[in-house]
């Protein structure tokens, strides 16, 4: 770790640059009191939207339409028994 006071900073920036791409750490100081830490930049990444996969997605006909097994399972459960199973 390298700790510069600001005019060191501001006349070798340049330098400073390269040695944070190297991985090194770099903070910079005024009146010998840390403010600020040099860091590499590193992309954003890229926010989701609405609609980013229109098209890309189909659904069956009978997508909505309530499975008779499926509910028969959940009025039938041993976990969670209504009135007619107990």
């Amino acid at each position: 770790m390298e700790i510069v006071n600001m005019h060191e900073a501001k006349t070798n920036l340049s330098k400073l640059a390269q040695k944070v791409i190297k991985g090194e750490r770099v903070i910079i100081s005024k009146n010998n009191e840390p403010i600020m830490e040099l860091v590499p930049y590193t992309k954003e990444p890229k926010k989701r939207g609405f609609g980013t996969l229109k098209g890309q997605i189909s659904f069956t006909d009978d997508f909505w339409e309530a499975d008779e097994e499926i509910i028969k399972l959940f009025e039938n459960s041993k976990l969670f028994p209504n009135e007619d199973n107990s």
